[in-house]
């Protein structure tokens, strides 16, 4: 594909700029192909931030979807919500979202192309259907598309910040305010490239809201809000406060007095506009007897 930039008056950078551009791709998308270095301008690779000049001609190479080497797999799965454009899943903990080193099955899209036939197949994958992803250890709620469109509707959803993503979470310590926002980019660690940061400067935007749901003894219970949706942001931006996730064994060298199995973090709500009708949609996710079990044993301290 070629795009020449004909100059829009402002410093656009070309992964905005290429967003526009190209019909059927989400942002993420094109950023990856970016990062792959498969977007050149005269010849040479450039960065997502880079900024175009008038006349310039940028080219995108594309990559042919390729078929998922994934093998559906009878799984259990918790269904909260489903139609013929959508999917929604409250996942357990333990359960990975989608094959990796190390998790080859077993996941939630192995259960998912055995329960649907349908996934959408954009983003350089034919089936995938994951719009966003949760951790390993998270618990509560993920959306699933079945079809191109709603795909793309709840991933722009989720770009432009109108879906909600709102999540429970107890942290260690007594947290003093009762809300605030932590507004600290996020990278890849320098040196352990399975942890994420806070970034010394650059990094991909991050914003997390939270508020004080229960103060307890050497405990709060939160509710964090997510205005991006960075690997790991929550752990990493509770750890950067001084108030890391209680169990979350890659932020926090502490260890609980009760046993976790990971970190206490559940996805216990999440709002969007069906792609199809365009209807506000709200789905819950009570926290699981686990989560409930330990927060009953906890000393409470107004």
């Amino acid at each position: 594909m070629n795009f020449e930039f004909t100059g829009s008056g402002t410093k656009e950078r070309i992964d905005k700029f290429l967003c526009e551009k190209m019909d059927g791709f989400t942002r993420s998308h094109i950023q990856r192909l970016i990062e792959n270095g498969r977007v050149t301008v005269g010849g040479l690779v450039v960065p997502a931030k880079y900024v175009p000049k008038k006349g310039e001609v940028i080219l995108v190479a594309v990559e042919e979807p390729t078929e998922v080497a994934v093998e559906p797999q009878n799984i259990p799965l918790d269904i909260v919500y489903e139609d013929s454009d959508i999917i929604v899943i409250n996942k357990g903990k333990g359960m990975v979202v989608h094959p990796a080193p190390g998790n080859p099955d077993g996941t939630l899209v192995n259960a998912l192309l055995f329960h649907c036939h349908d996934l959408s197949g954009i983003n350089g994958e034919l089936r995938p259907g994951i719009v966003h992803r949760i951790d390993k250890d998270t618990t509560g709620l993920l959306v699933a598309a079945k079809n191109d469109a709603a795909h793309l509707s709840l991933a722009q959803q989720i770009q432009n910040k109108t879906a909600g993503r709102i999540y429970t979470a107890l942290v260690y310590g007594r947290m003093g305010e009762q809300d605030g926002t932590v507004d600290a980019p996020i990278e890849r660690h320098r040196t352990d490239r399975k942890r994420m940061a806070v970034s010394r400067g650059g990094g991909r935007e991050a914003v997390t809201h939270y508020s004080v749901l229960k103060r307890y003894e050497r405990y709060t219970l939160i509710e964090a809000r997510l205005e991006t949706g960075r690997t790991h942001q929550i752990r990493v931006h509770m750890a950067y406060r001084g108030h890391p996730v209680v169990g979350d064994t890659i932020y926090c060298r502490r260890k609980p007095p009760f046993e976790t199995h990971g970190q206490m973090l559940h996805a216990g709500k999440l709002i969007l506009k069906h792609p199809a009708t365009g209807e506000k949609m709200e789905f819950t996710a009570p926290l699981p007897e686990y989560f409930e079990r330990i927060l009953e044993k906890l000393p409470i301290r107004e």
